[in-house]
């Protein structure tokens, strides 16, 4: 399953949890894995540089091929030599399919088996999205891991509803990888069916003859209890391939990566750090601080007491909500790094006990910290 652009290395597996250590080399650099990737939706992380970006220890960011198409255009892209250097980024990149927005942001869409056809939320024009185009879409931004075109089922839907995505999802998988021909991109295949463990079962048996370099699991954190989410991650863990990368969409609140690094998944992506930050809110390790609360108008101490980042060491909370609340971009800025930092560290704390052989009690440590730990204590189960 490797080939000369990609492979991946299995370092170390915990015989109790499943939770996984490895390398996952790329044309652009390897990523040291479990790992946490920003989002950069448009072709930058909001409020990040590049440079801060690599300082805080960012592997590999995500971007979003619908926005990407949408604009400034993914041939625009290409004519500018690619993603990397049209963003100036030197290290690996993921772009995924534009399924979830297709489906989400439009306010008008047809969904049938050739694709789907839609408004764009930008000025409401009517496009096109087959498995083709988004492989075509992609090939033009030049990414080094790429999804394949899914349809992302809504939580809620019925078990034949469900199905029936989840079947569609798994012929467009199979045109995907028709036209997929740039052995220096890494096409993963994606798990679907909803709430459904029968149909999560029989989407993964029908995705692992496409997998080569590595697995999504999409359709989870979409409104369903964290407690059922990682029910069905409980599932698919041992059916899983263990041989490459196992990667988690949508998903990157503390918990959620504590607990699907838990489950053996490798990869983790989402908005939420640069998203809440803009609204003014830190994750730290002693859970959410929502710096524009008057209670910090006089507190002159760090957002995090155990971080080094920049925004640590140099500014209180009393200062960055004077920032936040006066509408200063640098607050947002600096939340931003801060809360990608944080991140990135737990990602390292988590590989680092995994290695060591100490991973349960790390989580165990990771919820004693917290102000607010969750209710339900999957460790248990």
């Amino acid at each position: 399953m490797n080939n000369e652009y990609f492979s991946f290395e299995l370092q170390k597996t915990d015989p109790e949890t499943g939770a996984r250590a490895g390398v996952f080399h790329t044309p652009h650099g390897d990523i040291l894995t479990p790992v946490y990737m920003p989002v950069g939706t448009q072709a930058t992380v909001k409020g990040m540089l590049p440079t801060t970006l690599k300082e805080v220890g960012s592997q590999i960011i995500l971007s979003n091929t619908y926005h990407l198409y949408m604009r400034p255009g993914d041939d625009l892209i290409k004519r500018a030599g690619g993603l990397h250097k049209f963003m100036n980024w030197d290290k690996p990149i993921l772009t995924d399919s534009g399924g979830f927005q297709v489906f989400s942001l439009s306010s008008l869409n047809n969904i049938t088996d050739e694709g789907v056809r839609f408004s764009s939320h930008v000025d409401g024009s009517y496009h096109m999205f087959t498995p083709e185009k988004a492989m075509d879409i992609q090939h033009n931004l030049g990414s080094d891991i790429i999804m394949a075109f899914d349809q992302c089922s809504e939580y809620g839907y019925t078990h034949e509803q469900a199905e029936k995505a989840m079947e569609r999802t798994s012929a467009w998988l199979e045109r995907c990888y028709k036209v997929h021909d740039n052995p220096k991109q890494a096409l993963f295949p994606i798990v679907q069916g909803n709430m459904y463990e029968d149909l999560r079962g029989e989407s993964l048996k029908r995705c692992l003859p496409f997998v080569k370099h590595g697995i999504a699991i999409g359709g989870l954190s979409v409104g369903e209890p964290k407690p059922r989410m990682y029910e069905l991650l409980d599932y698919l863990q041992p059916r899983l391939p263990t041989d490459v990368p196992r990667y988690l969409m949508g998903v990157g609140s503390p918990d959620c990566l504590v607990e699907g690094v838990l489950r053996g998944v490798d990869m983790f992506d989402c908005v939420l750090a640069t998203r809440v930050a803009r609204n003014g809110t830190a994750l730290t390790s002693r859970g959410k601080v929502v710096v524009r609360n008057g209670k910090y108008k006089e507190d002159f101490s760090p957002l995090d007491p155990e971080c080094d980042c920049y925004c640590c060491k140099n500014y209180t909370k009393a200062y960055l909500r004077h920032l936040v609340n006066v509408g200063e971009m640098a607050g947002a800025m600096l939340l931003s790094l801060h809360n990608i930092a944080y991140l990135h560290k737990l990602m390292k704390g988590l590989r680092e006990s995994i290695l060591g052989g100490y991973v349960k009690d790390f989580a165990r440590e990771f919820y004693k910290k917290q102000e607010n730990p969750t209710p339900f204590d999957p460790l248990q189960g």
